[in-house]
């Protein structure tokens, strides 16, 4: 069979290469970068004019680190952080698990449209984290719209429910509670519902205490009672899920529909917190780096697009970015545009292809998992495709998926420079507990990100380890964590104290 000519792009980079196969991705290896004049380099030019915008050298990455350091600083600061895109707020978790924890604990995770009960049993002796039983309760439509005290009666009969079919009445268990809505923590047990979100509009429980709403609704019932309540952050379950099995474990991290992380965070760095001995985990939310406009050189049109037509236009364009509820809205924007320039598709768009959100993230994953799959998908988005259409997608979906994966890592390394330095280590050996569909379901997510925040952070050996229902045995991990004996912290008012607003840069970067 004689040999042609393709561009294909591998491992080993972009270019040329001759191949006998029809699937040019199939044969990436053969790659020879070299200048062919004609039509073919004019091709390959014409594509990368839409891809180079996302490409980000590894010192582009570098400043994205040094820009989110100063991020940090910012929501660390006691007065400064009212102003701090990225918010660093507080979890009073105060340790990471040491292998004593033991007992029964209870866990619920309330975030969506159902919620979760879960009897979780630590066992010290085999050193396991056990799901007993477990039980999903459904929220009607109605109850999300009604007043607060029917939605907490409701989560307290489910709760009761469960205890009793499971024989647990009589027991007073410590209770983990991952309530997933923008709340301002103020003590381990006391955390403020700021706003509704996901549909949840329930009269009398803004602005008011979550945990003790359960309280008053369990106590209403009077027929149970619980022990301590721990407020648990899913970032933070994550990290603790994780920490059960390998005690280094001090950062957690989720990168699946949307983005966040927690790291173990020196009290004395943590300005708003009285206190200067010990640590606090604290919950990043670097979901909202670049919504003060510190990353629009990076930013593409179609990020900006993507913001301009999202439910929350100017909020956590860092998420935007790299998450799952969006890449798949990026890939179609970009896919768009090639059309509507005749690159693709003999220049016609179809309509599943012109609709907002019907180009799915999870279809990134498929596409790149093999050229098969993305003939199957690009035929039931109605699009007339040829051999290279095929090929161009899987690079459009390649590319960008890459960039996630590399800012996700320019990120992560801030967090794991950040805990070396604090630490004064000339090198850190740290595990980072990860949870969320990107970093689970994408073929080359995960080891693409291993790689960068090596690149990124090479005085840090870092372990990654998947999480197992962080929501629901992180919970009650936490939980158990709360009952060692520690030093307790509080929240500072604004007035105490001073803050000195000249945040000191950290060395060795």
């Amino acid at each position: 069979m004689q040999n042609k000519r393709v561009y294909v792009k591998s491992e080993a980079g972009r270019g040329w290469a001759d191949t006998a196969s029809n699937d040019p991705l199939e044969m990436a290896a053969t790659i020879q970068p070299c200048c062919f004049p004609g039509f073919l380099q004019s091709w390959k030019i014409t594509v990368e004019k839409y891809l180079q915008p996302f490409q980000l050298s590894p010192e582009t990455l570098q400043e994205v680190s040094a820009r989110l350091r100063k991020d940090l600083l910012r929501g660390l600061g006691k007065h400064s952080h009212h102003k701090a895109p990225v918010k660093m707020l507080p979890t009073f978790v105060r340790a990471t698990p040491d292998g004593t924890e033991k007992g029964d604990f209870l866990a619920l995770d309330l975030g969506g449209t159902n919620f979760r009960v879960l009897h979780v049993r630590v066992e010290e002796e085999a050193q396991k984290v056990l799901k007993m039983d477990s039980q999903i309760c459904a929220i009607p439509q109605e109850m999300m719209l009604g007043t607060g005290e029917q939605l907490f009666d409701h989560i307290a009969t489910c709760l009761g429910d469960f205890l009793e079919s499971h024989n647990l009445k009589g027991q007073t268990l410590p209770l983990g509670f991952t309530f997933s809505f923008p709340c301002e923590q103020l003590e381990i047990d006391k955390s403020i519902l700021i706003r509704w979100t996901k549909g949840f509009n329930c009269s009398g429980v803004e602005g008011k205490d979550v945990v003790q709403l359960l309280k008053e609704a369990i106590h209403r019932r009077g027929d149970y009672h619980i022990g301590s309540v721990a407020m648990v952050n899913d970032t933070v379950g994550t990290m603790m899920s994780c920490g059960y099995k390998d005690q280094s474990c001090e950062i957690g991290m989720i990168i699946g529909t949307g983005t966040n992380a927690c790291y173990m965070e020196e009290i004395k760095n943590v300005k708003r917190i009285e206190g200067e001995d010990g640590r606090m985990c604290i919950n990043t939310e670097w979901g909202g780096f670049g919504d003060d406009g510190c990353l629009d050189d990076i930013l593409t049109e179609f990020d900006v697009e993507v913001d301009k037509t999202s439910i929350n236009p100017g909020v956590h364009i860092f998420e935007k970015m790299i998450s799952g509820m969006y890449l798949g809205e990026i890939v179609r924007l970009v896919l768009v545009k090639m059309t509507k320039d005749k690159l693709l598709f003999k220049g016609q768009i179809s309509e599943a292809l012109g609709t907002r959100g019907l180009f799915e993230t999870k279809f990134i994953s498929e596409i790149e998992d093999g050229l098969e799959n993305a003939k199957k998908i690009l035929t039931e988005l109605g699009l007339d495709w040829s051999l290279v259409d095929a090929s161009v997608v899987r690079l459009v979906c390649d590319t960008i998926s890459s960039r996630s994966a590399y800012l996700c890592a320019a990120a992560l390394a801030t967090l794991v420079n950040r805990i070396r330095n604090n630490r004064k280590l000339g090198h850190l050996k740290t595990t980072v507990g990860v949870d969320g569909t990107v970093y689970r379901k994408h073929p080359t997510f995960s080891s693409k990100l291993q790689k960068a925040v090596r690149l990124l952070a090479p005085q840090c050996d870092i372990t990654f380890l998947v999480s197992e229902d962080g929501s629901g045995k992180g919970a009650a991990m936490v939980t158990a964590v709360a009952q060692r004996p520690a030093h307790q912290s509080r929240l500072l008012e604004e007035s105490d104290g001073e803050d000195n607003e000249e945040e000191e840069e950290e060395e060795g970067q």
